[in-house]
């Protein structure tokens, strides 16, 4: 009957209704990573709920498409999905982007308890700041590149700077980064310009809290610079800590874009937090003077990329150690069991071997019948002594010899 159709049954349904994760998006198999994000904001920017409050169908396809990006956004994730389809995917690992922007109070102190608790909340930037941005109605304020800026910005809300580069600049590399003494979560945004003017988001940073600050950078090199998404491995963390610790570096991946060209670029810092608004300090930087960090960070990610790949191989090799170890456990514990219950029953045969009833009773009234007989037995022992013993003439039954005729 349909009503008793079991879980397995259900999801294997629901995997059947989804549709192609490149037919959602309108690209191709072979896209790069930049036109899917690409087509996939052109997609969430329509369908946002922001901009379809009470349109059912929108939310549906904008809850498709970001189930469709978090797949092919994922090269491990899309890698496997082409070759072997949904069935390769593990649907419960896929973490939804959340518009806080579009939360009620109720749902919003859900999301912060569960950030306060360690589990990172992974957030969308409001659909307004970005279509505020698209129609070029935002407020920019230069930045000065070697020079930082010190403000607050409102949740939900973003603040925009230009920084503008020479073409000596664009070739030694640059960086822009940020961070909150007070651990403000915040986004670092950076946008393309489109050819109407307006500005298209490209690419954005999480903060993440290091030592006594929280902070975001992008960092444009001349080569591929590594991110770390953090979210992929608390999900993974949740499950089973074995699991957190072999995928702790699946979310490294490389940044869309390695360098920047000659002239003017926006970024932005949007504020995530929850409640309260956040602080923050923006800095933007040639990294010429920095060849030796350069040199460092390019070495220092090589060896991540090994690591990652020893850690690969080396779960293979953990995980049958660990079963073999977890059958050993278990006939170790079955052995105990079984070689106790031998001795047991061997005690039992040996204690068959008698006539005599056994007569049970507590060590306590043992003890007291057994000093009673003593002290009876000692009583009689003294009264048969006395019987046996000779009596001895008292003084005054001493027999006086009286001659009656003699005068006294």
């Amino acid at each position: 009957m349909p009503g008793n159709r079991s879980k397995s049954e259900k999801h294997d349904g629901a995997m059947q209704l989804r549709r192609d994760p490149y037919e959602v998006l309108g690209v191709s198999r072979n896209s790069t990573d930049q036109e899917i994000k690409t087509a996939y904001r052109k997609m969430a920017l329509k369908f946002h709920p922001d901009k379809n409050a009470n349109d059912p169908k929108a939310a549906d396809m904008f809850k498709e498409a970001t189930f469709s990006y978090n797949i092919l956004s994922d090269p491990d994730k899309r890698r496997q999905y082409d070759s072997a389809g949904f069935e390769a995917v593990e649907s419960d690992s896929q973490e939804l982007e959340l518009d806080l922007s579009n939360l009620g109070a109720v749902n919003t102190m859900f999301a912060a308890l569960f950030s306060k608790l360690g589990v990172p909340i992974k957030t969308t930037v409001s659909a307004t700041i970005l279509e505020e941005a698209l129609n070029g109605a935002v407020t920019i304020r230069p930045l000065p590149l070697g020079h930082f800026i010190s403000k607050k910005v409102e949740k939900q809300c973003a603040h925009f700077y230009s920084v503008t580069i020479t073409e000596e600049e664009a070739r030694a590399g640059f960086v822009c980064r940020v961070q909150s003494s007070d651990k403000s979560k915040f986004k670092l945004l950076y946008f393309d310009r489109e050819d109407s003017g307006g500005l298209s988001l490209a690419l954005q940073e999480d903060s993440a809290k290091t030592g006594k600050v929280s902070s975001a950078g992008l960092y444009f090199l001349g080569f591929p610079v590594y991110r770390l998404d953090q979210t992929l491995n608390s999900i993974a963390a949740a499950k089973d800590p074995d699991t957190s610790f072999f995928r702790k570096l699946d979310g490294f991946q490389p940044c869309e874009l390695t360098e920047l060209k000659a002239g003017t670029h926006v970024f932005a810092v949007y504020g995530d937090n929850f409640f309260k608004s956040a602080s923050y300090t923006i800095e933007a930087l040639c990294a010429a003077p920095f060849t030796e960090e350069k040199e460092n960070l390019r070495i220092i990610e090589s060896q991540i990329l090994s690591k990652r790949a020893e850690m690969s191989k080396f779960e293979t090799e953990y995980r049958e150690v660990l079963a073999q170890f977890t059958e050993m456990t278990s006939r170790y514990a079955q052995e105990m069991q079984a070689i106790d219950e031998l001795l047991k029953q061997r005690n039992e045969i040996h204690a068959s071997y008698s006539v005599v009833p056994l007569k049970r009773s507590s060590s306590k009234s043992r003890s007291k019948s057994s000093s009673k007989e003593a002290k009876d037995e000692d009583q009689t022992r003294e009264k048969r002594n006395m019987r046996d013993r000779p009596r001895k003439k008292k003084w005054y039954n001493i027999h006086l010899r009286v001659d009656k005729r003699k005068a006294c």
